[in-house]
């Protein structure tokens, strides 16, 4: 039986630890995803890194149409010679970087994501996600670290990705998967997750994202002190405001609830932070 590991050889590509390109080859965990997406015929889904196109297939069989991003030139001329001509109308792949193509050309409202998202770009990507227009649903895979940070709401783990991502989705699902299921078997354990769009999700300006992203670079330390250390005095009165209106300027980032960090929004309304998303 052919198995990833043939293919690969036969493509005369080697697996690229920089690119995050850890194959999946469980089928278990292929359908789960499937099965937790939900593609429906004639509905539209990004795929970020489709790789060998495995995923790709599951989804065009079910009458999908995939919108996905492939940076790797050989992977990008497989997929192009093998499912191109099997679903000229069904598949729309792109070369290039999904940081900066997010949802892989796809320019409407209504839309999934699915994908065994690389490691490497798995913050960047989402924060242009996050910026709209949002998917319904997200189904991804990721490195379980990441996965735990991503889904946060407060605590040690929690980051300013993990604010901007709460506020717009609910997580709805999530199952281990460990290294076994990949190939080559990555040194660390993953996690299949589930995101659901909330009913009324709250999209942070990017303004707002900047001063948030500011006040996490500095998460050990107490906010009245940090927000001493903002360069512009702007940032400096809006952020004192807001950490007064919380009736404790001793907290900390990883203390303040979902609600709060919303709160801010208000405070930035009239700023220009020059936000630009990770690169």
């Amino acid at each position: 039986m052919n198995t990833v590991g043939d293919e690969l050889r036969s493509l005369g590509h080697r697996p690229k630890k920089s690119l995050g390109q850890n194959f999946l080859i469980d089928k278990n965990i292929l359908q789960k995803a499937i099965d937790w997406a939900n593609p429906k015929a004639g509905g539209d889904i990004v795929e970020i890194g489709p790789g060998l196109g495995i995923l790709t297939e599951a989804l065009l069989k079910c009458g999908a149409n995939v919108y996905a991003v492939e940076y790797d030139p050989t992977l990008y001329q497989n997929l192009r010679s093998q499912l191109l001509p099997k679903w000229p109308n069904n598949f729309h792949l792109l070369h290039g970087d999904a940081v900066k193509l997010p949802r892989a050309g796809f320019t409407g409202q209504n839309y999934k994501v699915v994908a065994n998202l690389p490691y490497a770009i798995s913050t960047p990507w989402l924060e242009g996600i996050l910026r709209g227009p949002l998917p319904e649903s997200m189904t991804l895979l990721l490195q379980r670290e990441t996965a735990q940070r991503f889904m946060a709401a407060n605590g040690a783990k929690m980051g300013a990705i993990s604010v901007l991502l709460n506020g717009a989705f609910q997580t709805a699902r999530c199952h281990h998967v460990p290294p076994t299921c990949f190939f080559p078997r990555p040194k660390v354990d993953s996690m299949l997750v589930y995101w659901e769009q909330k009913s009324a999700p709250f999209i942070f300006s990017g303004r707002t994202h900047a001063l948030i992203r500011f006040l996490f670079n500095h998460r050990r330390k107490q906010l009245r002190g940090v927000i001493q250390r903002a360069k512009v005095d702007a940032n400096r009165e809006v952020l004192s405001q807001w950490l007064r209106s919380l009736g404790n300027i001793a907290l900390r980032a990883e203390e303040i609830t979902p609600t709060q960090w919303q709160d801010l929004e208000e405070f930035s309304a009239d700023l220009d932070t020059g936000y630009q998303a990770r690169s």
